[in-house]
């Protein structure tokens, strides 16, 4: 009986190694793709972590704010994090959750 749970927790545990991988090299062929169209503006010093960091939060926060009808708390909850650091990153995001 040990060997036929040991073999479904294998089984499942390879089932949920897959598509992570699957999403990496989606997030790095398109963050590729953006670093190239930021990098070409050639602005000075570099600020392409920070820029990419702020959209990301940004697209993560839309959806979740989208996934939850506009709810912080559920939106807060969505994406693991307390509402009050939800709510202070949504006004330095400059989202305020009421539009889009």
């Amino acid at each position: 009986m040990s060997e036929k749970n040991s073999g479904s927790a294998v089984a499942s545990r390879g089932v949920k190694e897959k598509p992570p991988c699957v999403v990496d090299a989606i997030i790095e062929k398109k963050l590729e793709e953006i670093a190239t169209v930021l990098c070409s503006a050639g602005m000075g010093k570099s600020r392409l972590y920070d820029e990419i960091i702020t959209m990301v939060e940004r697209c993560l926060f839309k959806t979740a704010l989208k996934n939850s009808n506009n709810v912080k708390t559920a939106a807060a909850a969505y994406l693991g994090i307390n509402r009050n650091t939800f709510q202070s990153k949504m006004v330095k995001l400059g989202l305020d959750g009421r539009k889009e």
